[in-house]
This record gives C-alpha cells, sequence and structure tokens, in this order.
C-alpha cells in the first residue's frame, strides 16, 4: 500500500513539473528590442537610463542582452526585427522602438512612449554614400537642400519634437560651388526609409527642382538593401540610417559607404504594451 502511494505521489509530482514546462514566470516581464547590433545597444542603454537594468562596465554602443550585469526587475529582453517591433508590441509587455517605425505605425513618439532617449548626435542619420563620390556635384547640390532652412523647419513642424534637425546653421539649399547649369536635366537617386526620410527628401526634391534637377526617392522598409544599391552603384546616396549601424554594416560587409552630412535624429522610445505604464518596473 505504502508503494502504491508513494508511486502515485511521484506521478503526481511528475506531471507537475512537465507542466511548467516552457511557461515564462508570471513575473517576468517581456521587452522587446531591434536584433541588429547598434540599435539593440541603443536599446538598452535607454533601460540602463531608467534603471531597469544595468550593462556590464565598457559595454557601450555594441551592447547585447549578454552584457546585462543587474536584472533588479526581472525582465526578459525579446529580441526581433526593429520594423516588426510595432507589431508585436501588443504581445509583450514593452518595446523599445526607433522613431520612424514608431510613426510609421500611428504612434507619437513625444505622447505615446513612456520614456524617450535624448537628441544624441551619436545617432543622427545620415545622409551616406559609396566612398570617392563625397565632393560630386550631385552628393554636394543633395546635401545642401537636406541642409536647408526649409527642411529644418519642416521637420519641426511636422514631427514636433519626434523628430530633430541636427543641422547647426541651415542654408538656403544650395551650394555655391555646384554648377547646377550643368546639372540641369539630370536625375539624383537616393533609397530611404518611408518614414521620416521618403518625406523629408519630397522637401529636398522641391528645392532640386527649382534648379531642373530630378530626386528619384526609392523606397525601402529593411537596413540592409539601401547600403547594398549604394554599393553597388544602383543609386546614389541613401538616407535611413546612423554612423554607428554603418560602421558596423561597413566592417561585416566590406562595404565602402561614408556619412557626407548628418540630418536629424529619431530619439528611440519605450512603449507600453501589455503594460500601460512604468509601474510594474518599479
Amino acid at each position: 500500500m505504502k508503494k502504491i502511494v508513494s508511486l502515485a505521489l511521484a506521478a503526481v509530482l511528475a506531471l507537475g513539473i512537465l507542466s511548467g514546462c516552457g511557461k515564462k514566470d508570471a513575473a517576468t516581464l517581456q521587452i522587446a528590442v531591434p536584433n541588429d547590433t547598434t540599435n539593440e545597444a541603443r536599446a538598452l542603454l535607454l533601460l540602463e537610463a531608467n534603471g531597469i537594468i544595468k550593462l556590464k562596465d565598457g559595454a557601450g554602443i555594441t551592447a547585447t542582452k549578454n552584457d546585462i550585469a543587474e536584472n533588479p526587475h526581472n525582465v526578459e529582453i525579446v529580441e526581433a526585427e526593429a520594423a516588426q517591433l510595432p507589431n508585436i508590441l501588443k504581445d509583450v509587455d514593452y518595446a523599445v522602438i526607433n522613431s520612424n517605425y514608431a510613426i510609421n505605425a500611428g504612434l507619437n513618439p513625444v505622447e505615446d512612449s513612456l520614456t524617450i532617449e535624448g537628441s544624441s548626435s551619436a545617432y543622427a542619420n545620415i545622409l551616406a554614400v559609396k566612398e570617392g563620390s563625397e565632393s560630386s556635384d550631385k552628393v554636394k547640390a543633395l546635401v545642401a537642400a537636406l541642409e536647408s532652412r526649409q527642411v529644418a523647419d519642416y521637420i519641426a513642424e511636422k514631427y514636433d519634437g519626434a523628430v530633430v534637425s541636427t543641422v547647426e546653421n541651415p542654408g538656403d539649399g544650395y551650394d555655391a560651388s555646384v554648377d547646377y547649369a550643368a546639372l540641369a536635366g539630370q536625375t539624383i537617386s537616393v533609397a530611404a526609409s518611408p518614414t521620416p526620410h521618403a518625406e523629408i527628401l519630397e522637401v529636398a526634391k522641391e528645392i532640386l527642382a527649382a534648379k531642373d534637377v530630378t530626386l528619384d526617392i526609392q523606397v525601402f522598409n529593411d537596413y540592409v538593401v539601401p547600403n547594398t544599391v549604394v554599393e553597388d552603384g544602383t543609386v546614389d546616396a541613401n538616407y535611413f540610417q546612423h554612423v554607428p549601424y554603418l560602421d558596423d554594416f561597413n566592417a561585416e560587409n566590406g562595404t565602402h559607404i561614408v556619412s557626407v552630412a548628418a540630418i536629424h535624429v529619431e530619439p528611440m522610445g519605450l512603449y507600453g504594451g501589455k503594460q500601460t505604464n512604468l509601474d510594474a518596473l518599479k
């Protein structure tokens, strides 16, 4: 009889253990972050700045979730493609989302984020070109258009702090060293993310059109193709990334793409999914 009871008790315990396998601890909070190297680090630094985690000393802008030294709130870092984060927001407790993807998903980074990073120039979005073409009239004309007062004003009015211009002294949209007469009738092609980059480029397009120069804006929804088409010469420039991402891309892919101008910064924000505020992290 004792043997039967013992066997029954063992079976119950085994079933209990098996039923718990694969289940997340109810106290664990999931925070989704971008899975590309520089943006994941940027997200983790935002979480650290808000006391949610602590990274190992020196982790910096190449940090991954493996560099978390202290996790006092028992959070689980979920890595996902940056463009997909707004789509999975409802399935996690929180997500750290790039402002361009947040805006494209109908989120207002200033009003909807629970916390947002400062406008660090280290993450300014840049105009990038194939090394060796930096001094061409096409590139200089595009830089001047993007560094114009018209573009700076458009960014301030359109995005109201969700996107911030980093151009210190905006000009009239034209470069005095460019031979616009020789450039007339030509096309400048640029690869861009849809929001806000392609929208901002529409302002530059009008500036260039006044000189009979056509700006061909090609929209991409990923972080790879815009660089490969610049590297292979399919397009003249791209406008979608920041320098830390570009440096990492060049190192990994053997490409030769360089920054020619810093145009704006998109503060990264922490958004609530299943959680509507930060109370669960206090």
